[in-house]
């Protein structure tokens, strides 16, 4: 299992290099490595740390869900499982993390048809913090706004699909004709009554403030980044562009929003007044301390696990990372 995780990790980082290199290319080397020269590097470590403030407030609403649906786990195998699902950041969606499912009933023998709603629900509350913070800045910025509106109304109508059980069990009904679905209807109404218990208004009301603020140490990391390039940039529109781009980004259902997230902000920096040399710099340098830093802390909780656990153990029905 850890050898297909490594493979689908070495695959995304290369297509990423190849994007890299196009835009390295593109916006000319030179001046690009003289706009990395220009940046305060000093401020790494603030930008890590905001980066992983990101992921600590984001653990807390997984330890919260796991708490909804009565899932116990000691602390630090929690937050190893958590911190695990990390590495899968460069799959489309993070999908991939349902990958902490696995862990959870390696751990403790608790179902992943329990568990694996609750990657739905950090990506629902996710998805939704983001369109807030969007569609503020669509609307003040006259920019995107008809996308996020669209996005706004998808997620509002998945989550009145979700909260309406006659409507499941209607869906159930239809389910149960088809031989090989019939078979696994247990399981779906088990993940279906985890997601009607982790999606109820309460806990998404609190998950999706928690969202908002997890994703605003990020929004701001960007703007910290802007503020050594030769362009004034206020902080509510760095929080909107990081917004906008990484829902974009997760649209396009490629691993990580790999090229379009990237292409998205140097586009917008672009149209802000930035030069393309220096665009590209400071969305390379985001992208590595928000996406490739939660792959690596990822990648080190994965190998601690298995130290703690042992091998990763798939059953074979099991084709949800296949």
């Amino acid at each position: 299992m850890f050898n297909k995780i490594k493979n689908r990790i070495f695959i995304s980082i290369a297509i990423a290099a190849i994007i890299y290199l196009a835009f390295l290319i593109y916006a000319d080397y030179e001046k690009v490595i003289i706009s990395f020269k220009n940046f305060n590097w000093l401020l790494l470590p603030i930008l890590l740390l905001l980066s992983f403030g990101n992921y600590i407030s984001r653990f807390f609403k997984w330890g919260y869900y796991l708490k909804i649906i009565d899932v116990k786990l000691h602390f630090i195998d929690s937050l190893s499982i958590f911190m695990s699902g990390l590495i899968m950041s460069v799959t489309p969606g993070k999908m991939g993390e349902l990958l902490k499912s696995y862990l959870v009933k390696q751990v403790n023998g608790t179902s992943i048809s329990k568990t694996a709603p609750i990657v739905f629900a950090e990506r629902a509350t996710d998805f939704l913090s983001l369109t807030i913070l969007a569609l503020a800045g669509a609307y003040y910025y006259d920019y995107g706004k008809d996308i996020i509106i669209i996005i706004g109304i998808v997620i509002i109508l998945g989550l009145i699909i979700i909260s309406n059980k006659k409507l499941f069990e209607k869906i159930i009904s239809l389910l149960s004709k088809n031989n090989y679905l019939s078979k696994h209807i247990q399981k779906i109404s088990t993940a279906y009554e985890s997601s009607s218990k982790l999606l109820a208004a309460g806990p998404l009301f609190l998950m999706t403030f928690l969202s908002i603020i997890s994703w605003g140490f990020e929004c701001f990391g960007y703007y910290l980044i802007l503020t050594n390039f030769e362009i004034k940039i206020d902080i509510p529109w760095s929080f909107f562009s990081y917004s906008f781009a990484t829902i974009v980004g997760a649209l396009s259902m490629l691993p990580g929003g790999l090229g379009v997230t990237e292409g998205s902000l140097t586009l917008m920096l672009v149209q802000k007044g930035l030069s393309e040399h220096s665009a590209f710099a400071a969305t390379f340098i985001v992208r590595a301390v928000t996406l490739w830093f939660a792959v690596l802390v990822g990648a080190i909780s994965l190998l601690f696990y298995q130290k703690r656990f042992g091998r990763i153990v798939i059953e074979s029905n099991a084709q949800v990372l296949e």
